[in-house]
């Protein structure tokens, strides 16, 4: 591993007209680390993710990716470039087998074009080899994704994206949308993906999730950055406060206190 960044922003900043969407956010990947988004609703996570990924290009500041500045024009470009995002839909065909979904359209073949079909045994096979790496023990390809748990089809999701070369993987809200348990197996996937060597950013909302498993914490409220913290630099009490507002969070507790007080 190399303490250069395989991607960096500097400044960055997104406008619609007077609106802000993002200001001033500043933040590294490193290879074989998390880095972790955090902010709530409206915090800016959603641009963040489009500018990174290829849908929307930044207005102002510097991207670079392994040192070399660049503008994405598309998702494909990025994704070209080794940017893959993993969003909550997961982009997957609930009743297509886990090994389809693992390639949706890149199934490797036999034969010569024109003449080509795909080669159902070596895919299945890529798929459980590949997922067994991350420590997925998927026993079945053929059956439907849509029988998998969302831990388990969020470990489809990011596999693929190792298999396929991805040099930064970005992950939207994983944990969402999951119970402790299966949240639990999905930030052992993380920690497995970085372990594979790619820069991981995980964005958001929960620090509890946040913190176990990031090694670096940009926190967002309402398009500007509230802190670009190392894990050295920042224990999850902290992380917690500057993410809620701080001032607002202490006023919250205050008034709760005085609430059950008046009870």
């Amino acid at each position: 591993m190399t303490d250069k960044p395989v991607l960096e922003l500097n400044n960055i900043g997104k406008f619609y007209g007077n609106i802000i969407a993002l200001k001033g956010v500043t933040t590294e990947v490193l290879a074989g680390k998390v880095t972790c988004v955090l902010g709530d609703n409206g915090a800016g996570k959603s641009t963040f993710i489009k500018i990174l990924a290829g849908v929307h290009q930044h207005d102002e500041g510097e991207f670079l990716l392994e040192g070399e500045e660049v503008r994405f024009n598309s998702p494909r470009e990025a994704l070209n470039k080794g940017i893959a995002a993993v969003y909550q839909d997961l982009a997957m065909v609930p009743l297509m087998s886990v090994w389809r979904n693992f390639f949706l359209g890149s199934e490797p073949t036999k034969g010569v074009w024109p003449i080509e079909w795909i080669d159902k045994p070596k895919a299945k096979a890529i798929a459980k080899a590949e997922m067994a790496k991350m420590g997925i023990d998927i026993r079945d390809t053929e059956q439907p994704v849509g029988t998998l748990s969302g831990g388990e089809r969020q470990s489809v999701a990011i596999a693929r994206a190792v298999y396929f070369g991805a040099k930064v993987l970005i992950l939207d809200e994983p944990t969402s949308a999951l119970g402790v348990r299966q949240s639990g197996v999905v930030l052992r996937y993380i920690v497995e993906a970085a372990k594979r060597g790619l820069g991981v950013i995980f964005i958001t909302h929960n620090p509890a999730h946040a913190y176990p498993v990031g090694d670096r914490f940009l926190i967002l409220n309402r398009g500007e950055s509230m802190g670009n913290f190392a894990k050295s630099e920042i224990t999850q009490s902290e992380l917690t406060q500057l993410m809620a507002g701080g001032a607002e969070l202490e006023q919250l507790q205050h008034e709760l206190e005085a609430a059950m007080a008046r009870d």
